[in-house]
């Protein structure tokens, strides 16, 4: 099937073809629900249907903001497959909210009333001129659930491809938000070329002969890895468990429960589950695939997790602008390596990764420097804002904005945002990372994180946030006097602070502009 108006098929008929295939093997399962694939197919065929039935045109730029309802991937299948541009929005202050919505060009705005009530009526009380539907009952438009039989455009002929493509719709895109980890939280735009590389993806998967996924997620859809999760394992088709809040506890259980074999959290909330009184006994012996990522992992805490789960854990090493740079599956202590629980692992796919210094230059192994990464997952540049895209951007390189290096062997190692480097006033940079490996290298020692902060003298200096183990006795000077012992003193924390957890971002990353302000304004 052809889409006439670009000469090339586009992913989501193929996709749907395989669903086909797939058949009435489990796809779904969600609040209360579980579909198969077939039934899966045709909820996307009824949303198109009923999407097009209350006046969305092919090609319309469409709000999003839902929870993780299965629902939500069936959704954008019915979006892209009227070739529309998808804008996923999570709650936010409002002023970035504004902007969002002001950037985006966006004609229809569609709401979770189960899990966005408040969120969605108050951003539909606020739109002039934009159509307004609802997943769920009492929203402010229409219920797309509530459709007539049929699931034709005027409720009697229900849709297909040949029909679809009769339309002659646009190239599907998506445009997606980041963490906000750095800064104000941006538009990410991906193309088509995007979501047909994740089809590849899976399809040799598929092919390399992998056991089919049970995968939990709780990754949103709004954030370019829940993009990637949640078709990777559709398009596989594998079992996508989609759930909604995190809690380790109905975590593991669902694990155990579902057999689950494939899940995603990141390194704070890996460390919540090692922590967790129910890990012990909870069977966990169906995992094949425990990715963690989102930022680096303490290898202390990564040879604890081994010996709790087993060698099924996967380091994965991705962004906002590229979904997964690198990865390092099956891992384990390799005494020839033991540096290696400290890499985000390999290039995956087709990624080309380089390290380089200020200047653009390629730098040689072992060099730290900014990553840069090209690879068909790349996105396509900041929605609406050509200056910050060219920033970042750069001849079909993406600029991570990440210090790094490569070893012999090309493995990667991240050592800090560019952002949160320590500067001294001697000119030396001090990277975060090898600072907070050491400090969760202690036994009674469950997380840290390290911010540069004033100083009269040098600058700046290191300060140090930690989590402790119930009942610790560890002082401030024993953890200074490790970071002295491994590093050396220009690297040794000025000044440690204990603290009961560490502020997240809505991504489960540690959110060190949070860490920053708190300091900041301790210290007036």
């Amino acid at each position: 099937m052809v889409n006439g108006s670009a000469g090339v098929t586009p992913y989501v008929h193929r996709a749907l073809e395989l669903f086909a295939t797939y058949g009435d093997r489990e796809a779904l399962v969600g609040g209360g629900r579980r579909l198969t694939f077939a039934e899966a197919r045709a909820e996307v065929f009824d949303l198109a249907a009923a999407l097009l039935r209350h006046g969305v045109r092919p090609g319309a730029g469409v709000l999003i903001t839902a929870g993780n309802p299965v629902e939500g991937p069936l959704l954008q299948l019915a979006l892209h497959l009227l070739g529309c541009r998808t804008i996923w929005i999570a709650p936010a202050p409002r002023r970035e909210v504004d902007d969002y919505v002001r950037r985006s060009d966006a004609e229809v705005l569609v709401y979770d009333v189960r899990t966005r009530a408040e969120f969605g009526a108050d951003l539909a009380a606020t739109l002039s001129g934009v159509t307004v539907l609802c997943l769920g009952p009492g929203g402010a438009g229409p219920d797309l659930l509530d459709r007539p039989d049929g699931g034709g455009t005027d409720g009697s002929a229900p849709l297909d491809l040949a029909a679809v493509a009769a339309m002659r719709p646009p190239l599907p895109e998506s445009v997606l938000q980041t963490s906000g980890t750095t800064g104000i939280p941006k538009l990410v735009h991906y193309r088509h070329d995007f979501f047909e590389q994740v089809l590849t993806l899976a399809g040799k998967f598929v092919a390399d002969g992998f056991p089919l996924l049970r995968h939990l997620s709780t990754s949103a859809l709004w954030a370019v890895g829940g993009q990637m999760t949640t078709f990777f394992n559709l398009f596989t088709g594998g079992v996508l468990f989609l759930v909604d809040e995190w809690e380790p506890g109905e975590f593991l259980a669902t694990i155990e429960r579902e057999r689950v074999n494939s899940s995603y959290v990141s390194p704070p909330r890996l460390y919540e589950l090692l922590d967790h009184p129910a890990t012990a006994g909870t069977d966990t012996s169906s995992l094949f695939m425990f990715n963690v990522g989102g930022a680096p992992a303490a290898p202390a805490r990564l040879r604890q997790a081994i010996g709790v789960f087993g060698p099924v854990l996967r380091i994965v090493y991705g962004l906002s602008e590229c979904a997964v740079v690198a990865a390092q599956p099956g891992l384990r202590e390799d005494p020839e390596h033991p540096e290696r629980l400290g890499s985000c692992g390999l290039p995956y796919g087709d990624v080309r990764v380089r390290i380089r210094d200020e200047h653009g230059a390629d730098l040689p192994a072992g060099e730290t420097g900014e990553v840069w990464v090209s690879s068909a997952l790349n996105f396509g540049g900041y929605y609406d804002q050509p200056e910050l895209t060219a920033g970042s951007l750069v001849d079909g390189w993406v600029r991570t904005h990440d210090i790094g290096r490569l070893d012999a062997d090309g493995y990667l190692y991240l050592v800090d945002r560019a952002q949160d480097m320590t500067i001294l006033g001697s000119g030396w940079n001090i990277h975060s990372r090898p600072i907070e490996d050491i400090l969760a290298a202690h036994p009674e020692v469950r997380a840290a994180a390290v911010i540069g902060v004033p100083d009269l003298v040098a600058g700046e200096a290191v300060h140090a946030y930690v989590v402790a183990a119930p009942g610790a006795t560890v002082r401030a000077d024993d953890l200074r006097a490790m970071v002295r012992d491994e590093l050396n003193e220009l690297w040794t924390p000025r000044t440690v602070e204990f603290v009961d957890a560490l502020p997240l971002t809505r991504t489960s990353k540690v959110d060190k502009k949070v860490l920053r302000s708190r300091y900041a304004a301790e210290h007036a």
